[in-house]
């Protein structure tokens, strides 16, 4: 081997360890592309296929967002809320009309007077549907006598028409004497009573 052989190997040597070193030009060897293959089993035919993931990849093959179900996946079921059947609205009293006094007030007159009044109970929610059904106002009942408070006076004065000789009205209260059998020498007592009242 001549020396012009050894400068020509040499130079040769020399390019082609500048070429390695320097890559792209930017001082980095670029990556090689490589294509991965994920084997994927379809349910219908148990048999292999090769499905190639993207370049570069290093995680397999991509798997669709869980919110994009395939085609024919059966929809999602929806709780059902339950339904509670629905209260009745509570029953609305008519109101007595103005001037008249309450059943209480009536009740608590007798007391003042001396006349025995004794168990008051407010028993008007009798007197919505559920109850008599009598359309009234206010009921107070005591063991000696029962003051109904009606909306108006005709309401009032058919009433004690149904009760004829066992109540008394006045205005729009009447005093029911049968369901607390008010002895007959006590009723005048307390029919001047709720008359001073009116």
């Amino acid at each position: 081997m001549t020396h012009r052989h050894l400068a020509a190997i040499t130079v040769l040597a020399a390019a082609v360890a500048v070429t390695a070193g320097c890559g792209g030009g930017d001082g980095a060897a670029a990556e090689p592309t490589v294509t991965r293959s994920a084997v994927v089993v379809p349910p219908a035919t148990g048999s292999a296929v090769a499905v190639p993931t993207p370049a570069g990849s290093a995680n397999g093959p991509a798997v669709p967002p869980a919110g994009d179900a395939p085609a024919g996946d059966a929809p999602a079921v929806q709780e059902q809320t339950e339904r509670r059947p629905a209260s009745p609205p509570p029953v609305v009293l008519p109101r007595r009309p103005a001037g008249a006094p309450g059943a209480q007030q009536v009740v608590a007159a007798f007391r003042a007077a001396g006349l025995p009044v004794p168990h008051p109970r407010d028993r008007s929610v009798d007197c919505g549907p559920d109850g008599l059904g009598l359309g009234c106002s206010e009921i107070v009942a005591t063991d000696t006598v029962t003051v109904y408070v009606f909306p108006d006076e005709t309401s009032a004065s058919d009433i004690a028409d149904t009760w004829a000789g066992q109540s008394y009205r006045r205005g729009a209260v009447v005093l029911n004497y049968l369901e607390a059998k008010t002895p007959a020498g006590d009723r005048p007592r307390y029919e001047a009573v709720l008359a001073r009242l009116l």
